[in-house]
């Protein structure tokens, strides 16, 4: 007896889905691989540039050395509404490749997303890293499973 496939085909909705919770994105998960090889979670502000996830981390926190050590990492983003079952939310992770970009560049974008940012943004410790997604793992809900890839995006 053959198991039935959990992950649906991607549909015009799923795409949508997708694509909404990354424009409303502010914050996700970050899970990176610490140089022992262990797992590490961090939340840091995320914002959707179009192609990637850009995110704004200082130099002294654990997961920037670890994402400079090792650019292999996973976002999880997507936020439980006010009521309900959170697993009936939809959210999505998606595994990058993370990159230093140029800071300066991304400046305006940044602020417009996160205007308190401006507090801090032009530290010298702080570092734009972009997450370009090599795989997407979209949960729409219950029975709402699909796989994406960054084409799709």
């Amino acid at each position: 007896m053959t198991k039935p496939n959990p992950i649906n085909p991607t549909d015009d909705a799923a795409l949508t889905l997708a694509v909404d919770l990354l424009t409303k994105t502010r914050f996700g998960a970050l899970a990176v691989i610490l140089r022992d090889a262990t797992p590490y979670v961090a939340r840091t502000a995320m914002i959707w540039d179009g192609a990637a996830l850009l995110t704004l981390i200082s130099t002294l926190s654990t997961h920037t050395g670890a994402l400079l050590d090792n650019p292999a990492c996973s976002a999880l983003i997507g936020e439980p509404g006010d009521k309900g079952d959170p697993l009936t939310h939809p959210r999505m992770t998606l595994q990058c490749t993370a990159a230093q970009v140029d800071k300066a560049a991304h400046k305006d974008q940044w602020l417009a997303a996160i205007p308190k940012a401006q507090l801090y943004y032009d530290f010298t410790d702080f570092l734009m890293i972009r997450l370009a997604p090599d795989a997407i793992h979209l949960n729409g809900g219950f029975g709402k499973a699909y796989r994406l890839g960054p084409d799709d995006l």
